[in-house]
């Protein structure tokens, strides 16, 4: 019977930290990190051009 109360104990504290926690995220406001990275790559940057590759694939050879 020891072993129900020492699971449910471990387990009301498990859930009270990960709601502890997701509230001082939340607070944070880290949560809006992941919006951000996730349109970074759509932000057009005119300063850096890419360079154009240097090796080429040869071609293959169409048969008909």
């Amino acid at each position: 019977m020891n072993a129900i109360y020492l699971t449910l104990f471990v387990s009301a504290a498990l859930v009270l930290g990960s709601g502890l926690l997701f509230g001082f995220l939340y607070l944070k406001r880290s949560h809006e990190y992941a919006d951000r990275l996730s349109l970074l790559p759509l932000e057009s940057d005119d300063s850096e051009h890419s360079a154009p590759p240097t090796a080429t694939l040869p071609e293959k050879e169409v048969r008909s």
